[in-house]
């Protein structure tokens, strides 16, 4: 039988397979937070430029007690969900308010990454020692159902840093629906949204001036090297960054400086690369309300309230199953 080790292997090298033969090359931003991918992206959450983070965190910051009366917190217990939990930065807040308010929940934070997960479960054990957690690895729709049959207790379900952002309008439906799939009439789902504004500022919340968004996105040729077997030279690729005000999506690219070719032994397979030639790598969409509202209806779901940041560049919305998804 094939481990689980082995299945994931397989799986990252036939989506490697899969986008570097297409027409235009690609490769999925979803394995870019291996343990150093996902330690550069605390780093350009920290960027002065990544106005995301701020954003987001002011609304925890300022809104705490009012997420808290949308959640109804305090009247029944729940589970809360975080989705791709990074650090736990923002969430501390909540998990912070949360048990000062005497609320009874149970913290569940969902990740692909061991040592974001243990960094994570290490400092919340020192914070919050009277907190109840338990930390799980892998795949967050597996790990969902497990929790929509043992469990009959309400799910908060996290998903934030305008994660969403980085699917398309039919991904982002996908994703919504299957979400819908294993939570129950009562369950919520807070979702952060990154919202439209000046095309500049969000130009170079990708596009740093110290490279460490570069550095992230070329992280993933590293990791197929290491774990492919592949022969990429780092230094013969650049990023590149671009907005277009129009379709509301930031794009970054990874640029081929010279013709070359590249081996990767895990799929005994070369593949030819034109000077100039990009390697697309993420797709950050940015949305209106109205788009928020669409994909909420279109999905199964209703918004019970959006809170929005001092400058409006942000909103975490909050959605509940919509009534009709449950006749």
């Amino acid at each position: 039988m094939q481990t689980s080790s082995a299945a994931k292997h397989d799986t990252f090298a036939e989506d490697v397979l899969k986008g570097l033969s297409s027409e235009p090359k690609s490769l999925s931003s979803k394995y870019f937070y291996d343990d150093e991918g996902s330690r550069l992206f605390q780093e350009i959450m920290k960027l002065p430029e990544y106005y995301l983070t701020r954003a987001e965190l002011e609304i925890f910051q300022t809104q705490t007690s009012e997420i808290f009366e949308s959640l109804n917190a305090a009247r029944a217990e729940f589970d809360l969900i975080e989705l791709g939990a990074g650090d736990g930065t923002k969430t501390s807040l909540l998990v912070d308010y949360f048990l000062r308010q005497n609320a009874d929940f149970h913290f569940v934070p969902i990740d692909i990454s061991a040592e974001a997960l243990n960094f994570l479960t290490e400092k919340f054990e020192r914070q919050f020692p009277a907190l109840s957690m338990k930390a799980e690895q892998g795949d967050y729709f597996r790990t969902l159902e497990t929790f929509q049959q043992q469990s009959n207790r309400q799910k908060v379900i996290l998903f934030l840093g305008s994660n969403i952002g980085n699917f398309n309008e039919q991904q982002a439906l996908n994703f919504f629906r299957h979400l819908g799939e294993v939570m129950n009439p009562q369950d919520f789902l807070f979702i952060g949204f990154d919202l439209h504004k000046n095309p500049k500022t969000i130009l170079r919340a990708y596009d740093d001036a110290n490279g460490v968004t570069a550095k992230f996105n070329l992280n993933l040729l590293k990791r197929i090297n290491r774990e492919l077997g592949a022969n990429f030279n780092i230094e013969e690729f650049s990023h590149y960054a671009s907005y277009h005000p129009t379709e509301r999506a930031a794009r970054s690219f990874l640029i081929s400086q010279k013709a070359q070719t590249v081996f990767i032994e895990a799929l005994n397979q070369t593949f030819e690369f034109e000077k100039w030639e990009p390697i697309f790598m993420e797709i950050s969409q940015k949305y209106g309300v109205r788009m928020i509202e669409r994909l909420a209806e279109k999905s199964g779901f209703q918004i019970v309230k959006n809170f929005f940041d001092s400058n409006n560049f942000y909103t975490n919305s909050l959605w509940k199953p919509a009534q009709n998804h449950w006749r």
